[in-house]
């Protein structure tokens, strides 16, 4: 389907995001163990993305619906680009992709974009996947007069990338090694955190992303200090438009769909027992679908 074609899809009273048939693959590759980097030709999508919305795709017409938060965009050439890690059988396939290579399905953008205004002092703190889907929002946020701090982790040296993108959209930056292999600081992320705002720097809002266990233990990391947390949730999630309720969260004691409601939320209203065990079900038949592929 041409960009001309774009099927529009409704939900709630909004648009869900626009479906785009035969996307061709510009570039994929690996850029470190694991995690890679996909940008797509989606004119349509390119032109109405946010910071912190996401995109689903499949990779062929047997593989699952993947949620992917949005890494970066060029509105003008038209193209969009996330970041993701080869966990199970259709991450893996997409690393197996090549320019050239076409997706069945991407549709986007989905979700609410992210809140930003000038806040003041901004920490941004990711790893994984996450340290590219920040990027946006970093760079906005640098835009609207903030003075950002970007705080990236990762468990070795060797698992850290677009260090150097980050360095023009934001005032600094703060490396974190579990290992210590890289210099900075040596441990996990959030207590660096949680080290910076016991300093008494002055912050006026944070923003994380990566994997829910690292959302969680930002989130108790920052709640003594009464600092407004905003975490992007990644539910098990299968249409993104609201209709199969897979994705549900609570949040402040309501239950909340991460996909029409999300998919960032305040961290400190976040139900994260809930969430971390909802994610577990299907990880044996995760494991032997890999096992099989």
């Amino acid at each position: 389907m041409s960009d001309s074609q774009d099927c529009k899809t409704e939900t709630r009273g909004r648009a869900a995001g626009l479906e785009v048939r035969g996307t061709e693959i510009l570039e994929q590759r690996m850029l470190v163990p694991n995690v890679n980097v996909l940008t797509v030709r989606a004119p349509a999508v390119a032109r109405k993305i946010q910071p912190g919305q996401f995109i689903i795709l499949r990779v062929d017409d047997h593989s699952e619906r993947i949620p992917l938060t949005v890494a970066d965009w060029d509105r003008e050439a038209g193209t969009v680009t996330c970041i993701f890690m080869q966990v199970g059988t259709s991450t893996q396939k997409l690393g197996a992709t090549k320019p050239g290579d076409r997706l069945p399905t991407f549709v986007g953008p989905l979700g609410h974009p992210l809140e930003l205004e000038n806040y003041g002092t901004v920490v941004l703190t990711g790893g994984c996947y996450g340290i590219g889907a920040l990027y946006p929002a970093a760079r906005r946020l640098k835009e609207l007069g903030n003075t950002v701090i970007a705080m990236v982790e990762a468990r070795g040296s060797f698992l850290l990338y677009w260090v150097e993108k980050y360095r023009p959209v934001v005032d600094e930056i703060i490396i974190s090694t579990f290992d210590g292999s890289k210099p900075g600081k040596k441990g996990e992320g959030p207590l660096h955190l949680a080290d910076l705002l016991a300093s008494g720097r002055h912050v006026d809002r944070i923003f994380a992303l990566g994997c829910t266990f690292m959302m969680f233990e930002t989130a108790k990391a920052t709640q003594p200090f009464g600092i407004k947390t905003i975490v992007s949730l990644n539910p098990i999630m299968i249409d993104g438009t609201g209709m199969c309720g897979a994705c549900r969260v609570v949040v402040g004691g309501e239950t909340k769909f991460a996909c029409v409601d999300g998919p960032d939320f305040d961290a400190h209203q976040v139900d994260w027992e809930l969430l971390l065990s909802r994610r577990k079900p299907y990880m044996e038949a995760e494991a032997v679908s890999v096992e099989n592929w």
